[in-house]
Formats: C-alpha cells, sequence, structure tokens
C-alpha cells in the first residue's frame, strides 16, 4: 500500500514538472489521467503563446500597416498585444528578416511597416506589356509588374550609401548569374543581376536593416526576394529606379 502512493506521488510530480516545462507528459500518465493532463498542458501552451510577444511602442501602427497589407493574418488595431496579434507580428518580422522575430512592435518594424504600406506601385510606370523591375529609392523598396500588375508585391531594399548613390532612371539587365564575384569589394554576390555599370540587384550580404550601412550602389535584397528576382529576371528586361536615398 505504502509502496503504491510513493509510486502515485512520483508520477504526479514528474507530470507537473513535464507540463510546466512545456514537454508533453502523455507518454508517462496513466491512461485515465490523460484528459486532466491534456487540458492542463493546452492552458500552459496558451498562456505562454499570449504572453509571448510585449507590447511594443508602436503597437497600434504596426497593427494598423499589417492590416492594410493584408497576409500576415488576423490583426485588432487597439494597441493592446494579443495572440492573434503576435503571430501576425512574428509572421511580417520573419518574411522581411527582422531580427529578433519576437513579436515586438519596435522601431524597425514599424519603419517597415510603414514602408511597404505607402509604397505606390504605380508610380513606377511600367511597360505595358513585359516585366519591369521597379526600385523606389526614396522609400527604399522595390517591387516586380508583368503586363501592368504586380507580379511580386512591394519589399524592402538596400541602394547606394552617400558617395555611392544608385542613380535614377530606366535600364535593362544585362548579366545575370546565380553568384558573381566581386572584385573591388572580395565578396560574393548571390543571384546578381546587373542592369548598369557595376551596379545590380543582388543578395545582401549584411543586416538589410543596418540603415548606417548601404550598397556601393547595388540594389541589396533579402535571400527570398534576391531568389524571386532571379527566377523571374532575363537579359534585357527592364529595370526602373526612381527617387532618391535619403543622404545621399
Amino acid at each position: 500500500m505504502t509502496r503504491g502512493r510513493v509510486t502515485a506521488r512520483l508520477i504526479g510530480t514528474v507530470t507537473a514538472v513535464l507540463v510546466g516545462s512545456g514537454i508533453s507528459a502523455f507518454a508517462l500518465t496513466p491512461a485515465s489521467a490523460a484528459p486532466v493532463t491534456a487540458a492542463v498542458t493546452t492552458t500552459v501552451v496558451t498562456k505562454a503563446a499570449a504572453a509571448s510577444c510585449a507590447t511594443g511602442k508602436y503597437q497600434k501602427q504596426v497593427e494598423g500597416y499589417l492590416k492594410q497589407l493584408g497576409g500576415f493574418g488576423t490583426v485588432t488595431v487597439d494597441g493592446k498585444q494579443s495572440a492573434a496579434d503576435c503571430a501576425a507580428i512574428v509572421k511580417f518580422q520573419k518574411r522581411y528578416g527582422i531580427q529578433p522575430a519576437k513579436g515586438l512592435a519596435g522601431p524597425t518594424t514599424v519603419d517597415v511597416a510603414k514602408r511597404l504600406a505607402s509604397t505606390k506601385t504605380a508610380v513606377c510606370k511600367p511597360k505595358k506589356k513585359g516585366i519591369t523591375f521597379c526600385v523606389n529609392l526614396t522609400q527604399q523598396t522595390s517591387w516586380v509588374m508583368k503586363n501592368g500588375k504586380v507580379l511580386y508585391k512591394p519589399t524592402i531594399v538596400r541602394t547606394g550609401y552617400k558617395g555611392y548613390r544608385t542613380p535614377a532612371g530606366t535600364y535593362k539587365i544585362n548579366k545575370r548569374t546565380k553568384k558573381e564575384w566581386s572584385d573591388p569589394y572580395e565578396v560574393w554576390l548571390p543571384y546578381w543581376q546587373r542592369f548598369i555599370g557595376g551596379i545590380g540587384f543582388h543578395q545582401t550580404t549584411t543586416y538589410i536593416h543596418d540603415k548606417w550601412r548601404g550598397s556601393h550602389g547595388c540594389v541589396n535584397l533579402l535571400q527570398a526576394d534576391a531568389k524571386a528576382y532571379y527566377s523571374v529576371g532575363k537579359i534585357g528586361m527592364t529595370v526602373k529606379t526612381f527617387g532618391r536615398r535619403a543622404g545621399t
């Protein structure tokens, strides 16, 4: 009888420790107790998910921009963090390479969201037929249009900094390689698509959201966007750059 009580207490202790740690304890819990353990585990995980994102300074602004952009899940524009808001902000941060992607509506998140939400794709004035790569140097955003309609929605870019300003104009892609070596800067440039001189699209080699950084004239893209651009790009396709990066 004593042995049975000790065993029960040990199982209960192990189950409590595992549930508190977020680890499923189904394998160690008797079948008769499974429903109780499942309910406790679900409650702990739900609370953890709801509390995993702190409420940032720009919570309401980010909620508004994400609702306008769409595609990141349900958000409530009330300035109060929730499990749904948390998931949407994390998804947004992961999509645009914002670190850490923990759902905090900080300055980088609100800046990126605002730039994307305020980008007007029609200002690119693309060709009526074929593909046009558009780069808004002022907002530091880019998108792709096909036959006058948006093919790839606006994403963020980083262009040339002071002394290496990316020029505005209309150009043609004239060279493409999946991996180009830069002689002057001794670095590989993934998904390279050149459109004027030594300037082209390529995957960024550093954290794209460091605003003090800039390229030497190239249009830096996140890996996913660089791959997408490369997948549709061809020699002779049009690239339109317009506006001017602040400080250049």
